[in-house]
């Protein structure tokens, strides 16, 4: 790089330039896949992303002859060299994936740069753009894409699964509480007591824990959804260009995809909806749920599996409370190991065995070394 003359710190010189070339990849790139692929929808897309990715690095280019320094002779990085060869040898599918990881970490990096407001929100929507190709698996109706497909809604399944982890972490947990309190030689009533505090404690973090991330979900939602409005008030038409290349990305013909971003950014609010949805992947109805009733479930879910190990010394006392406790928990560890089997794809019966395995495992250790500190302590 020439350097003519210096009117703009050195920082900002550096980072022009490291723009530039991050630009310029991104360009080459995807020319690359544009030239390896076959489908004419998706080659068109990919040119679209490679002559916008141009269009950024122009943006760098210029700044540096304004500070005076000539812009060094471009050659793409050794990544951007192995990423479109393999794309020419095994199709841009295979690259894809990595593609997309990229440029989902890249995509608030001009967030921070106040001279790159402009193309902050066109990183996010390329990021968005390349997610879709990845996950359309081969093109979608029109009519589907038209109505905006939630590409997070929350489903039975992962509701079950949530149900099923909390109360396997209540259940191990308060398990190995009380068999590492018995193995020290605790009497029945300290088991007892050491059991319901257990079980009140893990239930109350559990369920701030739980309040806490989705409080913190829903603020980042809201925020991200107010600067995506400010967005479709002053840049409607790069909105709405990103909102095609998504709709084209999921296999939709370039004037359909045109037409129907069109149709949808007539409407601010319906615009704002579906962009929040196909851009930022977030659910304006729910954005991340109801703190409180997230709360309330996972207390619930923790004290449902908590109390297997405690019930027990509400009836008997000894020996005979600690194996009740014992076979109590392998019980309802096997039960637990087969709801896991409804989401994990394995068979019940190897679910429930690697389950019951796991925590008496969990209760063995925590058992013997509640007896190795007692012996320690008398």
């Amino acid at each position: 790089m020439i350097r003519r003359r210096l009117h703009t710190p050195q920082p900002d010189i550096d980072r022009y330039a490291e723009n530039l070339r991050d630009e310029l990849d991104g360009s080459a790139l995807y020319a690359a896949l544009a030239a390896a692929e076959q489908d004419p929808v998706r080659k068109d897309l990919f040119m679209q992303l490679s002559r916008a990715e141009a269009e950024h690095a122009e943006t760098w280019r210029a700044k540096l002859a304004e500070a005076g320094v000539d812009a060094e002779h471009f050659v793409p990085s050794f990544r951007t060299r192995v990423l479109a060869r393999l794309a020419q040898r095994f199709g841009p599918r295979f690259v894809l994936p990595t593609v997309a990881s990229t440029e989902l970490a890249d995509r608030d990096k001009y967030a921070g740069q106040a001279d790159a407001a402009h193309l902050s929100s066109e990183e996010r929507g390329h990021a968005a753009v390349i997610q879709a190709a990845v996950t359309s698996g081969g093109g979608l109706a029109g009519a589907e894409i038209a109505r905006a497909e939630r590409w997070h809604r929350r489903g039975s399944g992962n509701e079950l699964r949530a149900a099923v982890l909390g109360a396997n972490d209540g259940l191990v947990s308060n398990l190995s509480l009380v068999m590492g309190v018995a193995g020290a030689g605790a009497a029945s009533e300290t088991i007892l007591m050491t059991g319901l505090a257990g079980l009140i404690a893990g239930a109350l973090s559990m369920a701030l824990g739980e309040w806490l991330s989705v409080t913190n979900s829903r603020e980042l939602a809201r925020s991200q959804i107010e600067r995506e409005a400010r967005e479709i008030e002053e840049t409607p038409e790069a909105e709405r260009k990103e909102l095609a290349l998504i709709f084209q990305a999921k296999g939709l013909p370039r004037e359909d995809a045109q037409r129907v971003a069109a149709e949808i950014m007539r409407d601010k609010e319906q615009a704002l909806d579906t962009l929040a949805r196909e851009e930022l992947g977030i659910d304006p109805a729910e954005m991340g749920g109801n703190p409180w009733s997230a709360a309330g479930f996972s207390f619930v879910l923790f004290a449902v599996g908590a109390i297997f190990p405690v019930l027990p010394f509400f009836l008997t006392a000894g020996a005979a409370g600690i194996a009740w406790s014992l076979g109590a928990s392998i019980a309802a560890s096997a039960a637990l190991g087969v709801a896991t089997s409804l989401f994990s794809g394995r068979g019940p019966v190897y679910s429930a065995v690697r389950q019951v395995t796991i925590g008496a495992a969990a209760a063995g250790i925590t058992y013997a070394a509640g007896a190795l500190i007692g012996v320690t302590l008398a």
